[in-house]
């Protein structure tokens, strides 16, 4: 194991202690397991016993409150079971499943999710992919409708892993049809409710992981089944993704570094031409580049983790890892396979598991396009990644000359427009009539923004935004929304809270609902320089009716 500053002699031992759990009480069941494809209630309930469940989490809720590194730890050794289902399993209900639950949940969910899942007395699983949606998450049509004083769930889900064997769900629904990633919530309850139907996928590997199909029928929920607050969702899903991601690349190291020492044995023992398989040149060079490729991508994770551990956003750096790692263990698994020869294509042999487990790594968690796409946004196009600020909180001040950026999910870089000296605010322009809204062009889409304002949303919130269109006659404007009163002026006047450039044929089609705010943004038809300003301004308005 590679010496590292971050781990102290604390963590190492904690290592050791789950290495031998792992190689005692799970590896050798391994091959009966993935022939059962499930992994008994039993071992759950010695994680929870051992206080393997709870590593992340405070001791209030019965958790270790160990830091990061423990964790880490711990997810680098899981791949030791020899069952890439196993390390997705255990994963998903310690680091994901309860995310938002313990950051963002009722107390009374957490007593009913969150202790049991950290005991190992109950199993749970977190929906969001859909059959037509993948890696959109904006685009999910599972819906939740109030209902009384509960909600109405309908839909369909599926990759969820611990899906058909889990006790619990949090699920992610559509609870405002038309608002895109704004109209997105989370909501816990058990899988045993009337209405629920799940299917057990077979894959060609993780075998012992229970991945399902669920349809939502008809599903009537309590109305304490939310998690924090209705529309936030999105952005505690995404608070999820940063993690899983981390998650996904500690294992994906660990998996990689298991299979190379499980492949030495095989090179030194095995001969040809009359000396050992290690001994040939063509294969020591390839085992020393893939040794130094996961020595390097070892200490990326790592970093990532410090920036984490710090509470610093590292979604930029775990995207990095993730993407690296999964790739590296896919690509270890395949030259380890090569250099087993006929014999790393025979279920005796424990490459042939690990090179169909391992080719879920660069798909789960994000895939590696994904990835790639993120930092291809950080770097080439300026985009940083922040967390979310809670939807209560007012943005602050910005300082004096220059743009305020403030903390956000997404905000793309772009230079401040603020005047030499400091101007007066826009004068309001006298609202139109509803009736008389010119949706077919940007000023007088804007124009209607005041008539438009709904101030119980808007109470508390306060920004400067300027729109800038891209060859149109009128190309620049500043909107200030300021409680529940909102000003629109042409021209570019006071200091930017946030940026927007489009052309003016987007921002109708956005405005007018022709079309999908996360496709224009993806796309780079839209961009926009605090996206966290941009989603709660976009909830302050009433829509244009079709006409």
């Amino acid at each position: 194991m590679a010496r590292s500053a971050h781990f102290t002699e604390e963590h190492e031992a904690f290592r050791k202690s789950v290495r031998l759990f792992l190689e005692k009480e799970v590896a050798p069941h391994a091959d009966a397991w993935e022939a059962e494809r499930r992994i008994p209630r039993a071992i759950w309930k010695r994680m929870g016993e051992l206080g393997f469940l709870g590593l992340p989490f405070p001791e209030a809720f019965g958790g270790s409150g160990a830091d990061l590194f423990f964790s880490i730890a711990f997810l680098e050794e899981l791949p030791r079971s020899r069952m890439g289902g196993f390390v997705a399993a255990v994963t998903v209900q310690e680091f994901i499943v309860t995310g938002a639950i313990v950051r963002h949940g009722t107390d009374e969910q957490r007593r009913r999710f969150l202790a049991p899942s950290i005991a190992g007395s109950k199993v749970g699983a977190i929906a969001i992919s859909e059959p037509d949606t993948g890696s959109d998450v904006a685009a999910i049509r599972t819906s939740a409708v109030r209902d009384g004083e509960g909600w109405r769930l309908d839909g369909a889900k599926t990759w969820i892993t611990n899906g058909v064997d889990g006790d619990f769900y949090v699920v992610a629904a559509k609870t405002e049809r038309d608002a895109g990633a704004g109209g997105i919530s989370l909501f816990a309850f058990a899988s045993d409710l009337p209405g629920i139907k799940t299917s057990r996928l077979r894959k060609m590997g993780w075998h012992s992981s229970d991945t399902a199909e669920i349809v939502f029928e008809g599903v009537r929920l309590p109305g304490d089944a939310l998690v924090g607050r209705e529309n936030e969702g999105f952005r505690y899903i995404m608070e999820t993704f940063a993690f899983e991601r981390l998650a996904a690349a500690a294992t994906s190291v660990g998996g990689a570094a298991l299979c190379l020492e499980a492949t030495l044995p095989y090179l030194r023992s095995r001969h040809a031409f009359g000396r050992p398989l290690s001994a040939f040149q063509a294969l020591r060079h390839r085992l020393a580049d893939l040794f130094a490729e996961l020595e390097a991508v070892r200490h990326l994770v790592y970093h990532a983790a410090f920036l984490t551990g710090k509470g610093e956003n590292a979604v930029r750096e775990s995207a990095m890892a993730k993407l690296l790692a999964s790739e590296l263990a896919k690509k270890t698994a395949d030259e380890c396979l090569q250099f087993h020869g006929g014999y790393g294509t025979v279920e005796e042999y424990p490459i042939e598991r690990f090179f169909r487990d391992a080719r879920f790594g660069t798909i789960v968690a994000g895939t590696s396009e994904i990835m790639r796409e993120i930092l291809a946004k950080t770097e080439i196009d300026g985009v940083r990644f922040e967390t979310a600020p809670e939807e209560s909180a007012p943005p602050p001040e910005p300082s004096p000359g220059r743009q305020r950026v403030s903390p956000l999910t997404v905000a793309i870089a772009q230079p401040a427009l603020a005047p030499a000296a400091p101007p007066a605010p826009p004068a309001p322009m006298p609202p139109p009539a509803p009736e008389r809204i010119d949706a077919s062009s940007a000023a007088g889409i804007l124009r209607s923004l005041r008539v438009r304002l709904r101030p119980e949303k808007s109470d508390g919130f306060r920004a400067c935004l300027h729109f800038r269109f891209r060859g149109s006659a009128t190309p620049e404007w500043t909107v200030v929304v300021d409680g529940p009163t909102c000003a629109v002026a042409e021209g570019l006047v006071g200091t930017a809270d946030c940026v927007v450039t489009t052309t003016e044929e987007t921002y109708v089609a956005l405005e007018t609902g022709r079309e999908s705010p996360e496709a224009a943004f993806l796309t780079g038809r839209v961009k926009v320089s605090n996206v966290g300003v941009m989603t709660r301004f976009m909830k302050l308005f009433r829509r244009i009716e079709a006409s």
